[in-house]
């Protein structure tokens, strides 16, 4: 009974957790609660989040406001075309020892060295910069000279873009899509939020943010969200979501081979898992369900996805291709003859 009560006071401490940091946020960030969610289930997911909307919906504002509630190393790269790899990741400069006079090459680390980093306006890199990214995204070192440097746990990257204005701007590659946990689409206020977020922009409130939340709490509550039960119908579902997506596969959907190129690959089942295991604390289980599956198919897929040419002529978007998939795949799966 030990075992079972020290389950609940952690799933109950991580409910805790999470609401308050949540409400730290909301202290500066009005509305957009599913998208503070999702940021935060990255955060515990132990993923990286691509945050995506015009200008001025508090995209870097919701990170930079993250940032001072949590109690982490952060450093913000403002990406333009002319920004170089070893801007992002550091380079090895001569030095020279005062007591001997010998020169030789030390790395001096570069703003990617942090253990939350905003990668704002991240398509307006050229493509090798972007690259300079990936081995920290998926496995949190840096090689430079031939000598690989790890990063400090836990280590987040919070990546913006912008939708229009796309002259001068370069799309991610699949490859460096794929390593994003979640994409979040930030839209627009309603007409309350706008009130608020005038009441609070114009007038003199000025809102205290403290640090809620440590490294070492947030490395716990994610291998808390590890031990979390999935039972093998559930994972079978997140599995055949995930087949559904390859044309031409076995669960395809008519819709899927109409108009998809590229279909999601395993790192999306394991975000559709991590996550779902996420939303099943939250609400208080210990072993995920086909509901926790299915909320989050559309942030973990959504950009792990490739229309062909018929899909983007008719101007489909992913999102529309993925609610037709939850339509049509049932969360059952049917026993075999």
């Amino acid at each position: 009974m030990a075992g079972v009560a020290s389950v609940e006071q952690q799933t109950t401490q991580f409910r805790t957790e999470f609401s308050r940091l949540r409400d730290e946020v909301g202290k500066m960030i009005v509305g957009h609660r599913d998208v503070v969610d999702g940021v935060l289930i990255c955060l515990f997911g132990g993923g990286h989040a691509l945050l995506e909307g015009v200008p001025g919906l508090g995209k870097t504002l919701l990170i930079r406001t993250l940032s001072q509630a949590l109690s982490l190393d952060f450093s913000r790269i403002q990406f333009t075309p002319d920004l170089m790899p070893a801007d992002i990741i550091g380079t090895n400069i001569i030095t020279e020892d005062p007591a001997t006079g010998r020169r030789h090459f030390e790395f001096q680390r570069g703003p990617l060295f942090a253990q939350m980093l905003l990668a704002d306006e991240i398509n307006r890199a050229t493509p090798k910069t972007q690259s300079a990214l990936l081995e920290a995204m998926q496995e949190h070192t840096v090689t430079s000279g031939g000598v690989k440097h790890p990063l400090k746990e836990p280590f987040l990257v919070l990546a913006t873009q912008n939708p229009i204005e796309q002259e001068g701007t370069y799309p991610l590659p699949e490859a460096q899509l794929d390593r994003f946990f979640f994409k979040l689409v930030v839209g627009y206020s309603d007409r309350d939020e706008l009130k608020t977020i005038l009441d609070r922009t114009t007038t003199g409130y000025k809102p205290d943010i403290q640090p809620v939340l440590s490294g070492e709490r947030i490395l716990a509550g994610q291998e808390l969200v590890k031990r979390v039960i999935i039972a093998p119908h559930v994972q079978d579902y997140a599995i055949r979501l995930v087949l559904a997506t390859h044309p031409n596969g076995a669960f395809a959907t008519p819709m899927v081979n109409r108009y998809v190129r590229w279909g999601a690959s395993p790192r999306g089942a394991q975000a559709i898992t991590l996550a779902a295991k996420i939303h099943a604390l939250l609400d208080g289980r210990y072993n995920v369900s086909f509901d926790d599956i299915s909320k989050t198919v559309l942030p973990a897929l959504r950009h792990r996805l490739l229309l062909n040419f018929e899909g983007e002529a008719e101007g489909l978007s992913t999102d529309s291709v993925l609610n037709d998939l939850l339509g049509q795949v049932p969360a059952a799966a049917e026993k075999a003859a």
